[in-house]
């Protein structure tokens, strides 16, 4: 956690630099989608290898080869940008720091369970989320500060020398023995294995099908904030920055309580509730024009988003044998690129009825779509 709070809190402040050399050095708002589109094309590409490495090799050894690879690549991007090279040279170098990037999440999440005893498990997977959210929380404010005397390339050093955490941490680590062996180097087919797994174990199916409900239905309220915030609440960026935060300190909040280790029982039905409860925040937040009731609503958002993502994840971890765990981490991690098409989705509704529709839309689609999921597949509660 030590060195995973270091790393992620350099790469939240990376993005932030990111964005303003793009800028910088473009002034192209295109250019500034592209960059940010290939950080996220490699999540789609690159997921289910990662997650076929993950089963076969060592996964520290795996991890400790991504995090020098992203640590040489983020020093030639700040040389790169000192040296004022051409564009396409940083282009190139953040797209190879991409693949290593969406080749980490699946390896990391598959080696928690290396770590600790299977009774810990939840209590590891809701601590690395905890400190997800305080990066989060701490990374881009740290850059605007930083930015405001310090260049851009000095921010891009600084997160590379800070990289030297993790790895620091990853050759501490001694991983505890597992009851299944790692997938054999021969065995043909690995994805088929994991695909056919897939179709063998409702359960397994019934999850992955029921994260992508909150992805495209939910989850995109953070990019579209800014037009709920201004159409409907009359606020501007500051009120938008402080909604962001709430919502932040929710979802930190639901982190912290899963993080306790406490037994949870009838976690299928949590794992409904919690979706609900989200889409039921979200269509709170819409509907009023009271600046402090949105703010509660969306801590509730925030906090039953979470409630619900983790323990999702948390699942997923214990109804998989380890041999096939990268693999099928590989597939319920590339959910996330279905945010982008739900804030498409959304954004098309507010260009044709209204940003106030959408915002329906985006809260009742996330519970109608929940409600079909479970009717469809009701072993969901029994899980």
């Amino acid at each position: 956690m030590a060195g995973s709070m270091v790393t992620r809190t350099g790469d939240w402040m990376d993005l932030v630099a990111l964005n303003w050399a793009v800028l910088q050095m473009t002034d192209s708002p295109f250019y500034l989608g592209l960059v940010n589109a290939c950080r996220l094309v490699p999540v789609f590409l690159l997921s289910i290898p990662a997650g076929v490495l993950a089963d076969r090799f060592d996964r520290r050894k795996l991890l400790l080869m991504i995090q020098t690879g992203m640590m040489l690549l983020t020093f030639c991007l700040a040389y790169v940008i000192e040296s004022q090279q051409l564009f396409g040279l940083f282009f190139i170098i953040v797209t190879l720091r991409a693949v290593l990037a969406a080749m980490d999440s699946p390896i990391r999440n598959a080696f928690f369970p290396c770590l600790v005893p299977v009774s810990s498990l939840t209590s590891a997977i809701a601590i690395n989320t905890t400190a997800i959210h305080l990066s989060r929380m701490m990374g881009p404010a740290l850059a605007g500060i930083l930015l405001g005397f310090l260049e851009l390339d000095v921010l891009f050093y600084c997160n590379a020398w800070g990289t030297l955490a993790v790895i620091f941490s990853l050759l501490l680590l001694r991983s505890v023995p597992l009851q299944e062996k790692i997938m054999p180097k021969k065995v043909q087919a690995p994805i088929r294995e994991a695909s056919e797994y897939v179709k063998s174990t409702p359960a397994v199916q019934s999850l992955l099908l029921l994260a992508i409900v909150p992805m495209v239905f939910g989850f995109p309220y953070t990019t579209m904030l800014p037009l709920f915030a201004r159409d409907l609440l009359q606020l501007g960026s500051e009120g938008v920055g402080l909604l962001l935060s709430v919502s932040s300190a929710g979802a930190l909040l639901g982190s912290l309580y899963l993080s306790a280790g406490r037994e949870m029982k009838e976690v299928g039905k949590v794992l409904i509730y919690s979706i609900l409860g989200f889409g039921l925040s979200l269509l709170l937040f819409i509907i009023v024009d009271s600046v402090m009731v949105a703010a509660f609503a969306l801590f509730l958002a925030g906090l039953t988003s979470q409630v619900y993502r983790t323990l999702s994840r948390i699942s997923i971890q214990l109804q998989v044998p380890d041999r096939l765990r990268g693999r099928i981490l590989s597939i319920a991690l590339m959910d996330r690129g279905f945010i982008p098409l739900g804030a498409l989705l959304i954004g098309a509704v507010a260009s044709f009825a209204g940003v106030f529709w959408a915002g329906v839309w985006m809260g009742g689609g996330c519970i109608a779509a929940t409600l079909l999921v479970v009717v469809r597949r009701p072993q969901i509660w029994r899980i």
